[in-house]
């Protein structure tokens, strides 16, 4: 069992509230909140982040999504489980996620199929702000676990 090394929401307030600000805006944007439960899930399992795994799996479920999908989200490809839509945006999270494989002009014609302009820079803006979390928390060794989903938002 790994120790927290600190606790950067107390060491850094303010930046850690422009984070909870884009979340804020995310979460009033037009995009389902499944389908930002399932991007954030999905970059967090391609980081290997147990903390923002074990939140995001709770939310997604809390929020009625399949545990099926859930077991099937770390080899999508693979599954039968998702819509064309949610698989371009799985791979859409892939691409951004692992940034240095490059983003393909056919991964971004497909994703336009399914989302315009705005939906899919807000799309963009959520797979990087779960990145952003992913590298604080495993920086941090934020301990997974004890995550409760606040069913009332």
């Amino acid at each position: 069992m790994m120790e927290i090394r600190l606790d950067y929401g107390l060491v850094s307030p303010n930046g850690i509230r422009s984070l909870r600000d884009l979340e804020t805006y995310l979460h009033g944007s037009d995009l389902e909140p499944a389908l930002l439960e399932l991007v954030k899930l999905r970059a967090s399992i391609l980081n290997g982040c147990a903390f923002c795994i074990d939140m995001h799996s709770k939310e997604a479920r809390a929020r009625g999504e399949m545990e099926q999908r859930l077991y099937g989200l770390a080899a999508w490809r693979e599954t039968p489980f998702f819509s064309e839509r949610k698989c371009a945006v799985l791979a859409w999270t892939d691409a951004i996620t692992r940034i240095n494989e490059g983003v393909s002009d056919a991964l971004y014609a497909n994703v336009r199929r399914y989302f315009e302009e705005k939906e899919l820079v807000d799309l963009t803006l959520a797979v990087v702000a779960i990145n952003a979390w992913n590298r604080l928390a495993i920086a941090f060794r934020t301990p997974a676990g004890s995550y409760r989903p606040d069913l009332d938002r």
